[in-house]
C-alpha cells in the first residue's frame, strides 16, 4: 500500500516463506547473507568461519533462490571492515565469481559504507553494481569515479520517530535526544552518519543513473534503539521503522507512499490536534500528499496555500505550515491538483474525554488450523469516534471460543510490557493485539477493556 516495490534480507539468508510471498505480490528481493567477512567485526561473529564455510554458504543460498522470479539481485555483505583492506577487493572478486558461476543471470552488489576506502582500493569498480549505505552527499562523485555508470542505495535514510510524538519546533535535527526518550514524528530527527527521506527522493528523481533504495528500516525491530544507544534504558526497539514494532504506520509511511503509490491518493495531516497547554502557540501543521498544492484550515480560518517547490529538499516533498497557532477544533485541509483543482479533502479534530474503545481486524475469518493470525488494532477513542491521541491507559484482552490470545504490542520503544501477557499499555491512543484460530470450526471473540472506558468486542469466523 505504501508503494514499496523491494526488500533487502539484512544481513542474513531468508526464510523460504518470505522469498515464496514476494514471488507470490510481486516484491523484487535482494538477497544478501553475511554482515562480516574474514576481518572481524564483533568478537563472535562470521569472520570465525568464513575461510572454511563462506564458498558452502554462498554456494547453498544461490541455488535455493536462484529459480525464484523475485530475485533481481545478489548482495554478498553488508558494511564489512574488509571493505577498507587493499586486499579487500580479492574477497569480493571471490564471493562475486561464486554468484556468477552458480547464477550467471543476476548482478550482484555490496552495501559499502566506507566511501572513501572502496572508491581508491577498486572494491567498489570490481562489483557488477556499487551499492552505498547512506553518504548521500557521495553519490555523485561515485558515479564520476566508477565505471558501471550506476549506484545504488543499499541502505538509505535512517530516519528517527515515536508514533504520535511530535517535539518544537520542528526543525532538521542530527543525534536529537530527549528526556522521555522518543524522537520526533515531524520525519527531520536521523543520526550522525543517516539523513532525512527527502535527500533520498531527490537523488531519485534527479539523476536517472540512481537504481533504486532501501530504506534502514521498513519496520522497527528489537535492539539498537539509536540515538539512544549509548544511553539506551528502558528502549530496548529501533526508531527507524516506516511502520512501529505493533505493525502501526508512524507518519512517514505517508511521505512515503505520496511519493512511491503512484495509483491511489494520499492525503495526510500531522501532527494530532490536542494540545492542552499550548493554546494561542505556534505548532506547525505539515501535510504529505501526492498533490503539489493544498490549503491549510484552522476552524474555518485559511492559512494560505502551500505548493511544493524546490527552496529546500523538504520543499520538495512536503508541504509545511509552521506559523499554524494551536487552538482546540478542526484542522482541514484541501488538497488541489496542477491545475488548482480541488481534489481532496481531509479533516482531524480534537479529541474529547476517552470514551471508548474501537477494534479493527486485519482478517474477518480464519483458517482452523491452529496456526492462522488476526491483527487487531486497538484504538481509544471519544464518543464521536476521534482517536485519544495522548492516551497510555493499561489494555486487557481475553479470548474466548475457537481460538486464543498470542501477543500484543504498542510499538512504545520505552515500553517494558511484556508482549506474551494478555495486557499492555496503549501508546498515544493506540496498539495491536494478535489472536490465533484453534483447530475447531467456530466464533473466535476478543473482548478488549480498559479502566474508565466502554469496552470492545469482536467476533471473527474460525473456517
Amino acid at each position: 500500500d505504501m508503494g514499496c516495490d523491494a526488500i533487502r534480507t539484512a544481513h542474513n539468508m531468508p526464510a523460504p516463506e518470505l522469498v515464496r510471498l514476494c514471488d507470490e505480490m510481486g516484491f523484487m528481493m535482494m538477497i544478501e547473507p553475511f554482515d562480516e567477512w574474514d576481518i572481524a567485526k564483533c568478537e563472535n561473529g562470521y569472520h570465525r568461519y568464513f575461510n572454511e564455510w563462506a564458498e558452502k554458504d554462498m554456494v547453498n543460498m544461490l541455488r535455493q533462490y536462484r529459480n525464484n522470479p523475485c530475485v533481481v539481485m545478489w548482495s554478498i555483505g553488508n558494511e564489512v571492515p574488509t571493505q577498507c583492506s587493499s586486499e579487500g577487493y580479492k574477497v569480493a572478486k571471490f564471493l562475486q565469481d561464486i554468484c556468477h558461476r552458480e547464477d550467471p543471470t543476476r548482478p550482484v552488489t555490496c552495501g559499502m559504507d566506507q566511501v572513501s576506502c572502496v572508491l581508491d582500493n577498486g572494491f567498489a569498480a570490481m562489483l557488477d553494481i556499487p551499492g552505498f549505505n547512506y553518504r548521500a552527499h557521495r553519490y555523485e562523485e561515485a558515479y564520476q569515479r566508477l565505471p558501471q555508470n550506476l549506484v545504488l542505495g543499499s541502505e538509505t535514510s535512517s530516519t528517527v520517530s515515536s508514533r504520535g510524538v511530535y517535539k518544537f519546533p520542528a526543525e532538521r535535527k542530527a543525534d536529537a535526544k530527549y528526556e522521555d526518550h522518543q524522537s520526533s514524528s515531524y520525519d527531520l530527527e536521523y543520526c550522525s552518519w543517516s539523513n532525512i527521506p527527502d535527500i533520498d527522493f531527490a537523488l531519485a528523481d534527479d539523476h536517472q543513473w540512481t537504481l533504486g533504495q532501501f530504506v534502514w528500516t521498513g519496520f522497527d525491530y528489537l535492539g539498537e534503539p539509536s540515538p539512544y544507544d549509548t544511553d539506551a534504558w528502558p528502549n530496548h526497539s529501533s526508531m527507524f521503522g516506516i511502520i512501529d514494532l505493533a505493525s502501526l504506520p508512524k507518519d512517514r509511511y505517508y511521505l512515503y507512499r505520496s511519493v512511491w503509490n503512484k495509483q491511489a491518493e494520499t492525503l495526510h495531516i500531522l501532527p494530532h490536534w490536542n494540545w492542552e497547554g499550548r493554546e494561542g502557540k505556534e505548532v506547525p501543521v505539515f501535510v504529505y500528499t501526492n498533490y503539489p498544492t493544498a490549503e491549510l484550515f484552522i476552524n474555518g480560518k485559511s492559512y494560505g496555500k502551500q505548493t511544493k517547490n524546490n527552496q529546500s529538499v523538504e520543499n520538495r516533498y512536503r508541504l509545511m505550515w509552521h506559523n499554524a497557532i494551536y487552538e482546540p477544533g478542526e484542522v482541514k485541509v484541501m488538497a488541489y491538483d496542477e491545475h488548482g483543482t480541488a481534489k481532496a479533502e481531509k479533516i482531524i479534530r480534537t479529541a474529547g474525554k476517552p470514551h471508548h474503545i474501537e477494534l479493527v481486524s486485519s482478517r474477518q475469518s480464519l483458517t482452523a488450523d491452529g496456526k492462522d493470525l488476526a491483527y487487531v488494532t486497538v484504538r481509544v477513542v471519544d464518543k464521536d469516534g476521534n482517536l485519544c491521541p495522548t492516551d497510555m491507559r493499561l489494555v486487557k484482552f481475553k479470548v474466548k471460543g475457537a481460538g486464543n490470545y498470542k501477543a500484543s504490542a504498542n510499538g512504545d520503544p520505552t515500553c517494558l510490557d511484556l508482549f506474551h501477557l494478555p495486557q499492555m499499555h496503549a501508546f498515544n491512543g493506540m496498539l495491536t493485539a494478535i489472536v490465533q484460530s484453534g483447530k475447531e470450526a467456530g466464533t473466535l471473540e476478543l473482548q478488549v477493556t480498559a479502566k474508565g472506558l466502554k469496552s470492545g468486542k469482536i467476533q471473527i469466523e474460525v473456517k
